[in-house]
């Protein structure tokens, strides 16, 4: 039996995508090991997963800014790598695959030392911190983004797009009609989402505009974790903290999508064939990774981008009738996207290591 090590985390984002290989790895005969740290999302996310082992390492995070814990973060990452090497040796897997976040790096540099190969796979249009740290070690590099591929040198790069979990792409509308229970079903459905944690931008918009949005349509908001607001109500309305085992029908109903631009919302998306308003993440409160996500969306016909920066009602309002209005355009050109589901082309790359 092969033996693979996923790692990854710090966001959803990092994790989600090897969550989405796993079931097909275990098929086919992979043994699955996961290595994260002791506290992040990943431990959560992965615990629901049966048949994983999971093994927590130290890790810290390289700040841009001024923190004292920029002085303690090394030694937390040199144990890491201590750590990462021992489970190497007591592993002794065939592969790495190493999805980002700074919990990956030190494993990605202890598979090195011990001569097992790694793939990494980079999500988003502009490699992140920790996967430029990790590209020196890895021996194949899968991008989501076609032009990502000029970042990675030596001909190492393959574009295969970004794994998506294939039970999003089951979702029924009835179902969803059954969850939601809105009393007019038949007019169309908005989603808004800002991720697991949310977005108060998004929150703030959606209910400042919600009594005009109601009036055409039913409307879906994943508000995240801790930012429900009961006061907020309407009958063709419904607000969710979060959402596991209905996302698929929720997808499934929406005829089009707000929310931010992280990549693996955009290809959950694109896989769907989903029409999207995207409200990227600003860049004085990011990388501008999903600025940069959201444009090339845009660009290939996609969907349609929205700056967080010139929200009105009004100017929400205005993207949604523009963007439903186009939303046949958009769907052909996401049907002829080459490229939409890319799990399978990230397993065939791991299955060169069978």
């Amino acid at each position: 039996m092969k033996t693979i090590v996923l790692t990854g985390g710090g966001t959803g984002g990092h994790v989600t995508p090897n969550i989405a290989l796993i079931p097909t790895l275990q098929r086919e005969g992979w043994q699955v090991h996961y290595i994260g740290s002791h506290e992040g999302i990943e431990k959560q996310l992965i615990a629901a997963v049966k048949g994983v082992t999971y093994h927590a390492i130290s890790t810290g995070k390289l700040r841009r800014y001024f923190s004292l814990k920029n002085f303690s973060d090394p030694f937390r990452v040199l144990a890491g790598i201590s750590q990462s090497k021992k489970l190497m040796r007591e592993l002794k897997p065939d592969l790495v695959f190493a999805k980002g976040g700074f919990v990956s790096v030190p494993v990605v540099m202890a598979a090195r030392r011990h001569k097992v190969p790694v793939i990494l796979h980079e999500s988003d249009y502009t490699c992140g911190l920790a996967n430029r740290l990790c590209l020196p070690y890895a021996d194949k590099v899968c991008v989501s983004f076609e032009p990502t591929l000029a970042h990675v040198k030596g001909g190492r790069g393959v574009w295969t797009g970004s794994p998506i979990r294939n039970e999003l792409l089951h979702g029924q509308k009835e179902r969803a009609q059954a969850f939601c229970q809105f009393d007019k079903p038949g007019k169309p459905w908005l989603m808004f989402m800002g991720g697991s944690i949310g977005s108060v931008a998004l929150n703030n918009a959606v209910r400042s505009a919600l009594n005009e949005l109601c009036k055409e349509f039913n409307v879906v908001h994943l508000c995240g974790k801790n930012n429900r607001d009961d006061a907020v109500s309407n009958p063709g309305y419904r607000q969710y903290e979060y959402i596991s085992a209905e996302m698929a029908d929720l997808y499934a109903a929406a005829d089009l999508v707000v929310c931010r631009s992280g990549a693996n919302t955009c290809f959950e998306l694109l896989a769907l064939k989903k029409p999207a308003v995207f409200v990227p993440l600003p860049a004085a409160q990011s990388r501008g990774d999903q600025i940069l996500n959201a444009e090339y969306f845009q660009r290939l016909g996609y969907a349609h981008v929205l700056p967080q920066e010139t929200i009105t009602d009004e100017t929400l309002l205005a993207a949604i009738r523009r963007a439903l209005t186009q939303a046949p355009s958009m769907i052909t050109a996401m049907q002829d996207s080459p490229i939409s589901d890319g799990t399978e082309r990230v397993l065939n790359e791991i299955r060169k290591y069978r």
